[in-house]
């Protein structure tokens, strides 16, 4: 009886070790929230109506992979700001692949020729 115990006892043991010793293994963390990695700090109009303050909101409150990018703003060339985001993709180069698409596509879509390229300006 004592070694049915005993293998009880130390399988119980081995699997709260096991749980605490892998990463990942005991809960899935959430992105949401984070900011990621921050390539450079996206200029915002600090309206809460604007679309690319919404987008960078979205962006931040995903909980998967997603990224956030935008033109640089330069107040002498720059009158204003075009950005695009895509939000829960499979892994974060995707986020960035499908934000810079976004972004590009709303570009040529305003038909902008000043304001400078797309860029990554965000991505977890």
């Amino acid at each position: 009886m004592e070694l049915k115990y005993f293998r009880k006892t130390t399988v119980s043991i081995l699997a709260g070790l096991l749980i605490f010793a892998i990463p990942g293994v005991g809960s899935t963390a959430s992105l949401a929230g984070n900011k990621g990695d921050i390539h450079f700090h996206p200029t915002l109009s600090g309206n809460p109506k604007s679309d690319c303050t919404k987008a960078y909101n979205a962006y931040v409150a995903a909980s998967g992979h997603s990224a956030y990018a935008t033109t640089p703003y330069m107040r002498v060339t720059s009158i204003y700001i075009i950005c695009g985001a895509h939000l829960n993709a499979q892994s974060q180069k995707a986020a960035e692949d499908l934000a810079m698409k976004s972004c590009k596509a709303t570009r040529a879509h305003y038909k902008v020729t000043t304001g400078g390229a797309c860029e990554i300006a965000a991505s977890k």
